[in-house]
C-alpha cells in the first residue's frame, strides 16, 4: 500500500503544481481563462489574487514532495499534514467559491490521506 500512497501523494503534489502554472502564469490566457470562466478584463483585474492561490497551490505542492522524499517517520507525518491541508483547502474553496474545487482537490486529497493512513 506504501507503492500507492506514494504515487497518489506524488499525483496531487503534481495537481498542484499544474495549478500554480494556471494561476501565477496562465491566468490571462486561454488555460487560466477557461478556468476561472472570466472575461479577459475579470481576468486582468483578479491576476494578482490569482497568483496568490497559485503561490499557495505551490507551496502545497512542495511539501507534499518534502514528504515523499523525507524519510519515516518525518515523511510519513508531512505526507499526513499536507494532505490533510490539501482536503482541508479543496472543502473551504468547494463550499466558498465553486463545487467543482471538492472533486478537484478535495476528493484526490483524500483519496491520498486515506492511502497515507492505511499504508502508515
Amino acid at each position: 500500500m506504501s507503492a500507492t500512497a506514494h504515487v497518489l501523494v506524488g499525483l496531487v503534489a503534481a495537481l498542484h503544481l499544474y495549478i500554480l502554472v494556471l494561476e501565477m502564469f496562465l491566468w490571462e490566457r486561454g488555460p487560466g481563462r477557461q478556468l476561472s470562466g472570466f472575461d479577459a478584463e475579470m481576468a486582468r483585474a483578479t491576476a494578482p489574487l490569482a497568483a496568490n492561490q497559485g503561490l499557495y497551490n505551490g507551496f502545497l505542492a512542495a511539501g507534499l514532495v518534502w514528504g515523499l522524499i523525507a524519510p519515516d517517520p518525518t515523511g510519513y507525518r508531512v505526507q499526513v499534514f499536507f494532505t490533510a491541508c490539501v482536503v482541508v483547502a479543496g472543502l473551504y474553496g468547494g463550499f466558498t467559491a465553486n463545487r467543482r474545487i471538492l472533486l478537484a482537490q478535495a476528493l484526490p486529497g483524500a483519496l491520498a490521506l486515506a492511502a497515507v493512513l492505511v499504508a502508515g
